[in-house]
């Protein structure tokens, strides 16, 4: 489907204006760019061991993130022991430290050709999807694979994503850019006029539905059995032009140094007419996802942040 000249044109941003790419607040981050432009050099496997060595590293040293992660293990398998909870905290950094180093080489290397370690499964599931002429909504859950499989996405075809604005010139910089490369369109997370725009014209927009952002645009819903602030914006995009939607998921293969795409087929029946059944359906799924392969959902960010009103939160230290 062909676009008009106006769909591209970048939208007017709500954040306030980035300081220059040179200012001193992005020099932290220039130099750990130039460090991730070396380390997008190396070697597959020194890659896969380094996020290893990485992870195991953070896990001891970054205390503040290896609590939340605890947190939230605890508060999703309370069956597990002490000792099993530990070891899959573990692999969680390790899983996490590897998709960090991951995102640099398309980013920062995107001249090396990583598809003959990428396996993608169900594309049918998309291209069925896309056929309808409505758009196609592609959710995903913050798997600790992203980035690294942005090449085969992008010549599946009328592909964009959806991102968080970085208020740092550098990262924000390397994040627009890099994705840039792979999908036409590479849209913020705020912009929601212009990715309904998108979808009617027949685009799939990828976006992640599961993190906190809040109660003004949220329900709360089960994940593991705890109420979670769940967006309703998936519902309410699918109403309005009728898109079918579908997840898709991510995984890595430590072993074997490999990843995988899996399309899943579009859900039947949604949206339906209860916000609140929607987000409840949405969650079951990701919670079906993560069962499969725990260590490799971002336990790092404060899923259960956003309490009802008669609940204390779960991540005050008081």
């Amino acid at each position: 489907m062909s676009e008009s000249p106006r769909l591209n044109e970048p939208p007017v941003s709500r954040h306030a204006p980035l300081k220059p790419l040179w200012h001193p607040v992005a020099w932290p981050a220039w130099i750990a760019i130039g460090i991730g432009w070396c380390l997008s050099r190396l070697p597959l496997p020194w890659i896969f061991a380094l996020g290893r060595l990485l992870g195991t590293a953070f896990y001891y040293l970054v205390a503040s993130r290896r609590r939340i992660v605890r947190i939230n293990l605890r508060l999703c398998f309370p069956s597990l022991d002490p000792e099993a909870t530990e070891a899959l905290l573990r692999e969680n950094f390790r899983h996490t430290a590897s998709g960090v180093l991951e995102a640099l080489l398309p980013w920062l290397n995107p001249a090396r050709d990583l598809s003959p370690h990428i396996d993608v499964i169900g594309a049918e599931h998309y291209h069925n999807a896309r056929a309808q002429g409505r758009g196609v909504l592609v959710l995903a859950a913050h798997f600790t694979v992203m980035d690294v499989i942005s090449a085969p996405l992008g010549r599946l075809g009328g592909f964009d994503v959806m991102y968080r604005y970085n208020k740092n010139p550098a990262w924000q910089w390397l994040q627009i850019t890099g994705r840039q490369r792979y999908f036409e369109g590479v849209v913020e997370r705020e912009e929601i006029r212009l990715a309904l725009k998108r979808l009617r014209a027949g685009r799939a927009i990828w976006y992640a539905i599961d993190q906190d952002y809040g109660r003004k645009h949220s329900v709360f819903a089960p994940f593991f059995g705890v109420p979670a602030a769940t967006i309703v914006a998936t519902s309410r995009f699918a109403r309005l032009n009728h898109s079918p939607v579908l997840f898709m998921t991510t995984s890595r293969d430590l072993v074997r140094q490999r990843w995988s795409i899996t399309f899943h087929p579009v859900i039947s029946d949604f949206p339906g007419t209860n916000d609140q059944e929607d987000a409840s359906r949405l969650n079951a799924h990701i919670e079906s996802f993560i069962r499969e392969q725990p260590a490799q959902y971002l336990w790092m960010h404060r899923r259960f942040k956003t309490r009802p009103d008669d609940e204390r939160g779960f991540y005050s230290k008081s």
